[in-house]
This record gives C-alpha cells, structure tokens and sequence, in this order.
C-alpha cells in the first residue's frame, strides 16, 4: 500500500511540472532554431499575452497556456 501512495504521488508531481508547460525563452529558442534551419529570414518571434496576438501569426504557448509566441515577417 505504501508502494501504491509513493507512485500516485510521484506521477501527482509529475503531471504538475508538465502542465505548467515550457518556459518561454526556451520555447523562443526552440522556434528560432527551427525557422533558421529552413532558412527563414526577416522574422520576429515575440512573447505576448495570450490573446493579444493582434496581426502576428500565434505559433506556441508557453508559461502552462498563459502567453503565446507570435511570429511576423518582416
């Protein structure tokens, strides 16, 4: 029983870490690492408030669905 306690605790804490999502910086990184590789030029990748996208493609959220990380051209 005690083994049983352990385990639901552990994936308890577990499942909290993952829903608090990705730190947006690393996130940012991850975004920019990619579009480079492609060779993608002339953008910004921009941390915003979610919702307040306004003329900016939304291509992640990070901080567990709080923010958002918008990409322009330009």
């Amino acid at each position: 029983m005690k083994k049983f306690l352990l385990a639901v605790g552990l994936l308890s804490i577990a499942g909290t870490a993952l829903a608090a999502g990705k730190p947006c910086d690393e996130l940012k990184s991850e975004l920019a690492a990619k579009l480079d590789a492609k060779g993608v030029q002339h953008y910004s990748l921009d941390v915003v408030e979610k919702g307040s996208a306004a003329d900016a493609q939304v291509v992640g959220s990070c901080e567990g669905g709080t923010k958002e990380i918008v990409y322009k051209r330009g």
